[in-house]
């Protein structure tokens, strides 16, 4: 029987989502869509390619059987994400974990709960993927790299092997990190950068190589 899934809040993230359950379902009906919710009032009742915004927070406990899978974020919000998942205030068997049917998972990653893997990823071995995190379509995160909790990885990046990627980061599409590189937590890495230094926690590092242009990005 398909297990029921909310999708949290109604915004790109989301809606790509939508992409990796239908080719799940494609191969084994796995997801029933139940809809998605967002604290918006202004668009409850909306949908997109038909499944509709529910409403808000209060949805959670009129589907109490359904799985969850929240995944805001973005350049502008991505410090606020850890946050507003906790404020969703439900267990974590109850978060979903989406990885797209074309995703190259080695045996020994390990990827964590309430992670969305879009199509084409590819997760090298003894790689950590945390908790709540998004990586976008045609990322390559090489051997023996962690990426840790609520982390955003863009699409087409390349993570080299040994790189550690702190918690609460947000990683533009495009960007190159050499191999053993330390990004520090909540630090912001540009679109198309390359890292080739470590970057200390709290940081907006941009170009070719990085630079720290900004700090106590609290």
């Amino acid at each position: 029987m398909p297990k029921k899934l909310l999708l949290f809040p109604f915004g790109g993230n989301a809606k790509e989502a939508i992409l990796s359950l239908l080719a799940i379902n494609s191969i084994k009906q796995e997801w029933d869509i139940a809809g998605f919710i967002d604290d918006n009032r202004s668009v409850h009742g909306k949908d997109y390619n038909g499944i509709k915004v529910l409403g808000g927070r209060d949805v959670l406990e009129k589907h109490p059987d359904a799985f969850v899978l929240a995944v805001p974020g973005s350049p502008k919000g991505y410090l606020k994400r850890k946050a507003i998942i906790e404020g969703l205030s439900i267990e974590k068997s109850r978060f979903a974990t989406i990885i797209h049917p074309s995703v190259v998972v080695a045996p020994d990653a390990i990827i964590g709960y309430n992670t969305l893997l879009m199509p084409h990823v590819v997760v090298s071995c003894t790689v950590r993927v945390g908790n709540h995190c998004i990586v976008l379509p045609n990322t390559v995160i090489a051997h023996d790299s962690i990426v840790n909790d609520y982390c955003c990885i863009g699409s087409n990046v390349s993570v080299s092997g040994s790189v550690s990627i702190g918690r609460e980061c947000y990683i533009g599409s495009g960007v190159k990190i050499r191999e053993s590189i330390q990004i520090g937590e909540r630090t912001l890495v540009g679109l198309g950068s390359n890292v080739i230094s470590d970057i200390e926690n709290d940081a907006v590092a941009v170009g070719n190589p990085a630079r720290v242009i900004r700090r106590d990005n609290s």
